[in-house]
């Protein structure tokens, strides 16, 4: 059977608290019983005591030597609680002397019942609390006093208190179970407004949010937690979006250019130099469009930032650095821009081959990108804190302030409209800082405008 939530709640509350009634109605059981059976046999012993010092020896054998204690009203009305008082010999067979309210009846002498121990008997089939007192003289037995009391009364005081709290436990419980639900009812009714409210937010409504509850307790920071989760939703759903509409955009921006490229090219008959300007210039196009697929393509293989690739390589960071240079010589040279490599007591640490060479790649290439014809580009690696620290400086355009936070999203070029003639697609820093997450590298930004740039990655 499938319960609610609240029925659950209702049930393990009510479940717990019946294990705690359980447990409090056996120990009210036990001490009234043990109270009721105390008060008895004190009465018991008191009145045994009592006896024993009346009792005188006749022929060898215990007898009263106060008869007019047997005239006492206790003796005499069995309405009052009677104490039956009765004296035999030492082998317990032959009744010397008791009290008259047991009038032609007698009390039962129990040979295997130790001296002075209470326990239950019977008296003309009534139930009674009983006693055997030896009577002692110089060490010897002459005989028993045996003391009993009524224990009807007692008795059904204990079973009533049994059958009362028997009969009270189940209705307890039924009543704790709809107190149970109601409480828990209530104490659902922000997890049932969560539920509403998030169950309204879809794609394309995701600016509604839960409401925070009165009291800053578990729900709150639940409410807090939903609410920060949609927040975050919502941010990513959004460059999701834009990152759709750039990627279109720079996608259809080359096919365009190729098909119209086409178009004219076929329009009539060209000469061999028109035929071969035209396909270059689509090819260019068509490299352009894998270099944007190919990037494109790596954020998403690395969407969540933190999972490395199958191709865990690892190599040397000097090594990779030289790698990475060497791609780049005609280019530094056709800018003829000098650059200055810097390795101070570097010893041989490896990094993730893959990732290491996506985020240095990437860093030199928009450095000589940027920087001016004639200028200096450095590179300084040094240890910190027995970690590579690689800084990249250029001398170059440098990136306007507010844009520094900026130039990590993807397709964003700071001032791209200033710069037109550098061309670029925006997503190289994108792979920079995925790739930096995925190996836990941290990397951060200095520039001045018109000065230059420093990239500063901590591996």
């Amino acid at each position: 059977m499938k319960l609610s939530f609240k029925d659950r709640i209702a049930i393990y509350y009510m479940l717990a608290t019946a294990l705690i009634v359980a447990f409090a109605f056996l120990v009210v059981f036990i001490l009234v019983k043990q109270t009721v059976y105390q008060q008895l046999d004190s009465d018991l012993h008191y009145e045994a005591t009592i006896h024993l010092q009346e009792t005188t020896l006749e022929n060898g054998r215990p007898v009263f030597w106060d008869k007019e204690e047997w005239e006492e009203r206790e003796h005499r009305e069995v309405q009052i609680n009677p104490v039956f008082v009765q004296v035999m010999d030492s082998t317990g067979t032959v009744v010397t002397d008791k009290s008259p309210n047991l009038k032609k009846d007698q009390l039962s002498f129990f040979q295997n019942k130790e001296d002075n121990e209470h326990f239950n008997a019977y008296l003309k089939n009534e139930l009674i609390r009983q006693i055997q007192v030896p009577v002692k003289m110089n060490g010897k037995v002459y005989g028993y006093i045996i003391t009993a009391m009524s224990f009807e009364a007692s008795q059904d005081v204990i079973v009533r208190l049994a059958w009362i709290l028997i009969l009270c436990y189940p209705l307890i419980l039924i009543v704790l179970f709809f107190i149970s639900r109601f409480l828990a009812g209530r104490s659902i009714k922000p997890i049932q407004e969560i539920t509403q409210t998030t169950n309204r937010i879809s794609r394309d409504h995701l600016n509604e949010r839960v409401k925070f509850p009165d009291n800053k307790d578990e729900l709150y920071d639940l409410s807090l937690s939903i609410n920060s989760l949609l927040d975050r939703v919502e941010q990513a759903i959004e460059r999701e979006r834009q990152f759709t509409s750039d990627a279109s955009h720079e996608l259809r921006t080359p096919i365009s250019s190729i098909r119209g490229t086409l178009e004219v090219l076929i329009r009539k008959e060209r000469t061999r130099e028109d035929y071969e300007d035209k396909i270059t210039y689509s090819l260019g196009e068509i490299d352009r469009m894998s270099v944007i697929i190919e990037q494109l393509l790596f954020l998403a293989r690395n969407d969540d930032g933190h999972r490395l690739l199958d191709n865990s390589r690892q190599t040397e960071i000097i090594s990779l650095i030289d790698e990475v240079i060497n791609e780049y010589t005609v280019k530094l040279r056709r800018k003829n821009i000098q650059l200055v490599f810097n390795a101070e007591g570097i010893k041989n640490f490896q990094i993730h081959a893959y990732y290491g060479y996506a985020i240095l790649n990437n860093v030199l290439e928009n450095a000589i990108k940027y920087a001016y014809a004639d200028s200096t580009i450095t590179i300084d690696l040094k240890m910190k804190n027995s970690r590579p620290v690689v800084k990249i400086i250029d001398e170059g355009i440098g990136i306007k302030e507010d844009d520094i936070s900026k130039i990590f999203n993807p397709f964003f070029r700071s001032e791209g409209l200033e710069h037109k003639h550098i061309k670029g697609t925006g997503l190289g820093l994108s792979i920079v800082q995925k790739a930096a997450q995925a190996i836990g590298a941290r990397i951060e930004v200095d520039s001045i405008k018109y000065k230059g740039t420093t990239f500063t990655i901590y591996f």
